[in-house]
């Protein structure tokens, strides 16, 4: 391995730098393992999306590839740094579960079009965050933060829940939670828990992926997979702009808007554990600019999505333990992951094949990572001075933001528009959360 390079500002356990270029084979290699480290995460908000709105084989095996194929452009921008827009780190962008809900809730309203309306529009929230970044971050505090990827978690697993019953098919059909299907989510958890507690780094760091192989083959063996149909399908997919359409609906608009505020803070905090895991600056002006940049093309990557017929991007925390793991901080590591995923997204055949899978295999995996979503949430709340104040915050928040996932109907009497603004939890929670921290004044004795 060429040393020629490294320098003694380099952390301990970093062998290539920020700048520099390891071997082709070494790149290669280094940019698969974060490959395989996100894969799953940018396919699965597309699968499950298509699943709850019912979408067909071939709109599904579509979005799955533009998801793939924007994530690749949007890791480009974030590690290039084109002008303004990207951090210059080796960060990974993908299609973010924070806004699972909000889509669906636009979806089932105005379908694709809608959807794909809002994740162009309300990214310019987001944008104008990476503009006056340090005041937002009075606003939006590590409480506020903390209780919105709790709510999102805690919403998104009554989604995986209803994945490993079969699905919406599965209940029209009246096979909803039939011992098959709960077997086969049973199987993929478990598959997944057991080589995550592997002592061998790279079984542990491909758990979901084997877990979800697992499943796929027993589902194949039951006689659950048909590739018949996939030889309909032509061999590249053209990306097209606007393919389904487009429209702006305002609850949608909002709804969305609010989950990209929060995306926003969250990216600040990637960034940050980025730049000290490669030995960069975490803080002055310097550090502002990259985090600002990162932000910035977040929101920007994201309106890029909505055009290409995909969801709104985020910049991926699991990469941070991939660069501790290799010991490669090189961002031109992320050229060659965005190479990948832009190639992956070419190919229908690749989007098909995972649009095939039964949603209970999915639903196994899908549960115990949204559920590591909430665990997070409530990390990040536990690291915070729980007095008087945050317990009043977090009850208010939690409350109401899963009174409306867990009694839709209380909405009824409203006017549409707000009824569709109110629907998640992520967004009632989130508003709840963000007011009453900002108004609730206590003076404790």
């Amino acid at each position: 391995m060429n040393q020629s390079n490294v320098t003694s500002s380099k952390p301990k356990g970093i062998i290539y730098g920020l700048e520099e270029r390891p071997s082709f084979r070494e790149t290669f290699f280094a940019a698969l393992q974060h490959l395989l480290a996100v894969f799953v995460a940018i396919i699965t908000p597309p699968l499950i999306i298509s699943g709850a709105l019912n979408l067909d084989l071939e709109t599904t095996g579509y979005l799955v590839s533009m998801s793939l194929f924007v994530s690749g452009l949007a890791t480009f921008v974030q590690c290039r740094k084109v002008g303004p827009f990207g951090c210059g780190l080796l960060c990974v962008q993908g299609t973010s579960f924070s806004f699972i809900g909000p889509i669906i809730s636009a979806g089932l309203t105005g379908g694709l079009p809608v959807i794909f309306g809002a994740t162009i529009a309300a990214s310019g929230v987001e944008m104008l965050v990476s503009r006056v970044l340090k005041y937002t971050r009075r606003v939006i505090t590590p409480l506020v933060s903390g209780i919105v990827v709790t709510l999102i978690g805690l919403s998104l697993i009554k989604v995986a829940v209803t994945a490993c019953g079969g699905g919406e098919v599965a209940k029209e059909t009246g096979t909803f939670g039939a011992f098959e299907h709960i077997g086969l989510s049973a199987l993929v958890l478990f598959s997944i828990i057991f080589f995550n507690r592997s002592s061998n780094q790279y079984l542990r760091m491909s758990s979901i992926v084997i877990g979800l192989l697992i499943g796929y083959i027993a589902a194949w063996l039951m006689g659950d997979i048909d590739f018949s149909g996939l030889n309909n399908y032509g061999s590249f997919n053209v990306p097209i702009p606007f393919r389904y359409g487009i429209s702006f609906d305002l609850s949608a608009i909002i709804s969305l808007g609010l989950v990209y505020l929060i995306t926003a803070i969250e990216a600040y905090g990637d960034i940050t554990a980025n730049s000290m895991i490669s030995g960069q600056e975490v803080e002055g002006d310097k550090f502002m600019k990259r985090a600002s940049g990162g932000i910035l093309a977040d929101g920007f990557n994201s309106a890029i999505a909505g055009v290409f017929n995909s969801f709104p991007n985020s910049i991926f925390a699991q990469n941070n333990g991939m660069i501790q793991l290799t010991g490669v901080a090189s961002r031109y590591v992320g050229y060659f992951i965005a190479i990948m995923l832009v190639l992956l997204g070419l190919f229908p055949m690749v989007g098909l094949v995972f649009s095939l899978m039964p949603e209970p295999v999915l639903g196994g995996a899908t549960l115990l990572m949204f559920g590591t979503v909430a665990a997070s949430g409530i990390r990040i709340i536990a690291s915070q001075n729980i007095d008087r104040k945050a317990t009043l915050v977090m009850a208010i928040s939690f409350s109401l933001g899963l009174s409306v996932e867990l009694v839709p109907e209380i909405l009824s009497q409203l006017p549409e528009t707000l009824r569709n603004i109110f629907s998640s939890g992520i967004t009632t929670g989130g508003v709840m959360a963000i007011l009453s921290n900002a108004l609730i004044r206590i003076k404790d004795a």
